[in-house]
């Protein structure tokens, strides 16, 4: 079966890469662990690492993943079968109004080409909070740059569509939703935040 790009990113063997990931995943863990949730949806889950991060960590019961790449969906079957993972579309996702206490798109926003539709609808199907994580530009190019990554494109990833600073993603995730900023991380080159409704 074909690799995806993500599932390479987390199974690297590169001490950086590793380290970089290692951290993102210590700093979203300590954002939702204290957290009183049940119900957990990943959307753009890919192959399920980061629900299976919470699983290791005994945060939620139920844990869904949904992704649009059916390729990313078999491979996370095979990587992950303890986890429910479904294709899916996160403009049009088939759940109820508030079905999850908590529902994250991590490193989803800044790939869709209506970043804003997506957001309504993750805010939609959350009960009470949603977490984000997108590139905090501009250090994520710097750092593809650094490392010989997507150099003919100065280290921008071909599939992202839009560059959010720390600061900027704040703003758009305010002035497109009713919801709070509870939480902010930066673990480089990311900015995680944790919203609640």
């Amino acid at each position: 079966m074909e690799k995806t790009d993500n599932f390479r990113k987390h199974t690297s063997q590169n001490p950086l890469q590793k380290f970089l990931i290692d951290n993102f995943y210590k700093n979203l863990i300590s954002v939702i662990k204290d957290l009183k949730i049940n119900s957990v949806l990943d959307v753009g889950c890919g192959e399920g690492f980061t629900l299976n991060k919470l699983y290791e960590n005994k945060i939620g019961k139920k844990l869904e993943g949904v992704d649009f790449l059916e390729t990313a969906i078999e491979l996370g079957k095979k990587t992950h079968p303890h986890l429910i993972l479904n294709q899916g579309d996160i403009y049009k996702l088939k759940y109820q109004d508030n079905a999850f206490d908590l529902v994250m798109a991590t490193e989803v926003l800044e790939h869709l080409e209506d970043p804003r539709k997506g957001l309504k609808e993750l805010i939609r199907v959350s009960k009470k909070y949603i977490l984000l994580s997108v590139p905090n530009e501009p250090f994520f190019m710097g750092a593809n740059f650094l490392r010989g990554k997507n150099i003919t494109r100065l280290g921008n990833d071909i599939e992202h569509i839009h560059h959010w600073t720390a600061k900027r993603f704040e703003q758009f995730t305010t002035n497109n939703s009713q919801s709070t900023i509870k939480k902010v991380r930066h673990p480089f080159p990311w900015t995680i935040l944790l919203l609640e409704s």
